[in-house]
């Protein structure tokens, strides 16, 4: 049985993420089953994999796997029932490992951990053959978001450590990650930095690439090659404190992009929280402003809504948007700090304690 599990996390780590067909929707409600409930757990990585299901990282060092229910019986035969998750504690007798990143290529799924010292893991579903492919030792190391373009390259994203935003790269598809000079990067300002509180810092389409920075300057970095050159553009989200800012940012295309944040000692409150452009990043205006949602730790677009249809979460509860952000229906109050889409009605989200399947229905 064991055998059979690593074979089907191994199998999870090599798929593609999921793909969408197109058919905007309007949503008025959401159906949460909770999937896995356990007090121990804090989970603010996530991804879905089409082939088997949710995969995700904890702040205890775990590597963990939701599948599907056939794929116990027949790999080619799917629904969307799901069974308990199997998991692989990653954390040593010598370190605690706190996960708050995570990404996945074609083939392989990618961890990193916070604090210092900063370890990039490529994930296997056999324990030993865990490896760790970067390693960062510094007092202010603190990486908060990852994402790949493609097979090849991918991005992770973190405070600074230096005089600019932390930024590594890979471009042989995992195996080896470099830091980017200083002087290839826009320079940071008094207590910037950035929030790792759902993945979701980075948004990417196709070769553009925007990096959501926060605290007492919240902006967003944007690069048009891969990472290769770097702009900066100011934003009107709150800003001030070091607690404030963008806590998530998503693209629905080149040019139609959304950020939230806020601040999360004062969740209640929604004026300057929610920013939105239609020039890529290099404008952004404030939206909802003193309306719909307070503090949120993740916004995403659903897949396939011509940019219209926006869920944001945080601890406070779910809330949706269908018409780009300028107003919002607060969907429920249930808490969770990350989310993902599986299709234009279905997202699996995770937080404190559980990891929930939300249906969206009209």
């Amino acid at each position: 049985m064991r055998l059979l599990i690593i074979c089907l996390l191994l199998i999870a780590l090599g798929a593609c993420k999921a793909k969408i067909t197109e058919k905007p929707k309007s949503f008025n409600n959401v159906e949460i089953v909770h999937l896995v409930e356990d007090s121990t757990l804090n989970i603010r990585a996530l991804e879905i994999l089409d082939s088997l299901g949710p995969i995700y990282l904890t702040s205890k060092g775990e590597l963990g796997m939701l599948f599907q229910k056939k794929v116990l019986q027949s790999v080619d035969s799917l629904d969307t029932n799901l069974v308990p998750y199997y998991k692989l504690n990653l954390t040593t007798d010598s370190l605690q490992l706190n996960f708050r990143a995570l990404a996945v290529n074609e083939k392989n799924g990618f961890g990193i951990t916070v604090g210092n010292p900063a370890l990039l893991y490529k994930l296997n579903a056999d324990l030993e053959k865990n490896k760790i492919v970067y390693q960062e030792n510094h007092p202010n190391v603190f990486y908060d978001a990852m994402d790949f373009w493609n097979e090849q390259e991918g991005i992770a994203i973190g405070d600074p450590t230096d005089g600019c935003m932390s930024i590594i790269i890979t471009r042989d598809g995992g195996e080896n990650w470099t830091k980017m000079s200083c002087n290839y990067l826009p320079s940071i300002k008094d207590g910037e930095a950035a929030f790792a509180a759902s993945d979701t810092n980075i948004a990417i389409v196709g070769d553009e690439t925007w990096v959501a920075t926060g605290g007492k300057t919240s902006r967003v970095m944007y690069s048009p090659d891969k990472g290769i050159t770097w702009r900066v553009f100011d934003t009107p989200i709150i800003q001030g404190k070091e607690t404030t800012g963008i806590y998530s940012i998503d693209f629905y295309d080149e040019n139609n992009g959304f950020a939230i944040g806020g601040d999360y000692t004062n969740p209640e409150a929604n004026s300057a929280n929610k920013i939105r452009t239609t020039t890529g990043g290099v404008t952004w205006q404030v939206v909802s402003d003193n309306e719909g949602p307070g503090y949120r730790s993740c916004v995403q677009y659903i897949p396939n809504s011509g940019g219209k249809e926006l869920v944001a979460v945080g601890f406070n509860g779910i809330d949706y948007s269908a018409d780009s952000g300028t107003t919002w229906k607060h969907l429920s109050n249930e808490g969770f700090y990350t989310i993902r889409f599986l299709n234009d009605s279905t997202a699996y989200a995770a937080g404190k304690g559980r990891i929930s399947k939300l249906i969206f229905t009209e």
